[in-house]
């Protein structure tokens, strides 16, 4: 996912979706009438730095689109702390877009809601075949077993990036490669009104994104292998702990940080005021606010000791959007050909280095814009590094519940109360209990 997208749910949850999914939804089913539209209606997700950004990226393409296929693409750019809410309602009214993008991490929530196009053999035959794209993005488009809900667009990875004037002003070398070095080099950094680390407390997926890979390093995935939630295992409590132990009991995080939402770290940084932000893909960001490309450096995420690596040395998830089709759409054809054209290695050259994000598809990924020193580190996270959130149907009301209970302790901590193993674990009792039982 990218930006990182809050996603407030609200009170619409995934038992309604499928309710309201296995009742119907649009005025055709897949294909609709042999009359195809010529209009496509596209949510896409906010990439750029702002709405406007994104507009400049993507009407070009919509135009060019247009121009080849005769079919004319309306475009909305969502904002993320809106998107999945806008979605979740789409699929409950049966009045959404014909295509949209989707948070990689919402794929299997959303399959099981029954409202997206299943991309069989078929399907993928019809863009190009599924082999063209990389296995890392393909293992976040849905359950395994089950066709996939969605095509991989955008791919993007964790990594710390440190600003190299705050560090050399501070005597100090080289970035942090564990979360002990994070924590000394961290109190070198936090003085003079200036903070170690930028983070968003209220930005519940970021919450989830950052707590997910400390619980991979302590062993605990939040989800047991038949699906059930496991929010209160040793190593699930301990990343939470952890997380928040760098506002509430390290001090490298301002307090005022966790009010933060969709981005301000990332302003932060580029104002010189935060030292190092855990970010995915985040080059492109630094540039529209002004910030060289000289005056920053990246490294790999912390882990826990070693080098990072699979299991124990997980230090990024695999983060990205991918690119669903609803299943009510009356021109389910126009809508694979748009796809096809999203996803074709031209414009994903194009689309991915306007983003600093890296292309899932293969022959796109071999393009020299995407070695940089920038995005190097992010294709090794994402080949060697990164795991998959967990492909469960209730992953997004686990991003709302435990990132509910992430920002809570967060703002326990701004607030000066103490942040204990066992506030911890009550706040994640509290959220286990909202989910549904199995």
């Amino acid at each position: 996912m990218r930006r990182i997208r809050a996603a407030a749910v609200g009170t619409v949850t995934l038992s309604l979706v499928l309710t309201a999914a296995a009742c119907g939804g649009g005025s055709s089913g897949a294909g609709g009438s042999n009359e195809q539209p010529k209009t496509l209606t596209y949510w896409a997700s906010n990439q750029g730095a702002s709405l406007e950004v994104d507009k400049k990226v993507l009407q070009p393409e919509l135009d060019k689109f247009e121009k080849e296929t005769g079919i004319k693409v309306k475009l909305e750019v969502v904002p993320w702390g809106d998107l999945l809410n806008r979605i979740l309602t789409a699929t409950t009214s049966g009045q959404g877009p014909d295509v949209l993008n989707i948070g990689n991490t919402w794929s299997a929530s959303l399959q099981a809601s029954g409202a997206l196009l299943p991309w069989d053999a078929k399907n993928f035959d019809a863009i190009g075949g599924k082999d063209r794209f990389v296995d890392s993005a393909l293992g976040s488009t849905g359950v395994e077993g089950k066709d996939p809900a969605a095509v991989p667009l955008y791919s993007m990875a964790y990594a710390l990036y440190y600003n190299k004037k705050m560090f050399a002003d501070a005597g100090i070398k080289q970035p942090p490669t564990t979360w002990d070095e994070l924590v000394t080099t961290g109190k070198k950094l936090s003085k003079d009104g200036k903070w170690a680390l930028g983070a968003e407390g209220s930005n519940l997926s970021n919450n989830i994104h950052q707590i997910f890979v400390l619980g991979k390093q302590h062993g605990a995935d939040f989800f047991t292998a038949d699906g059930k939630a496991d929010f209160t295992s040793d190593g699930a409590v301990a990343a939470v702990k952890q997380y928040v132990d760098l506002m509430a009991k390290d001090k490298i995080i301002a307090p005022g940080n966790a009010e933060y939402a969709q981005n301000q770290s990332l302003s932060d940084f580029a104002k010189d005021k935060t030292a190092m932000v855990l970010w995915q893909t985040a080059s492109a960001t630094f540039k529209s606010q002004g910030m060289e490309e000289s005056e920053w450096g990246i490294a790999p995420a912390p882990v826990q000791s070693g080098k990072p690596g699979q299991g124990t040395g997980t230090n990024s998830m695999v983060a990205g959007i991918n690119m669903a089709v609803f299943n009510n759409t009356k021109n389910v054809d126009g809508a694979k050909k748009f796809v096809k054209f999203m996803t074709s290695d031209e414009e994903q050259v194009l689309l991915n280095k306007a983003y600093g994000s890296i292309p899932p598809v293969k022959a796109a990924q071999e393009d020299e814009a995407f070695s940089t020193f920038a995005l190097s580190p992010l294709r090794e996270a994402l080949a060697t590094s990164a795991a998959a959130l967990p492909q469960v149907p209730e992953e997004s009301q686990f991003e709302t519940v435990v990132g509910t209970a992430v920002k809570e302790l967060f703002a326990d901590a701004a607030a000066g109360r103490p942040v204990t193993t066992e506030s911890v674990k009550a706040k994640l009792e509290k959220a286990q209990q909202q989910m549904p039982k199995k």
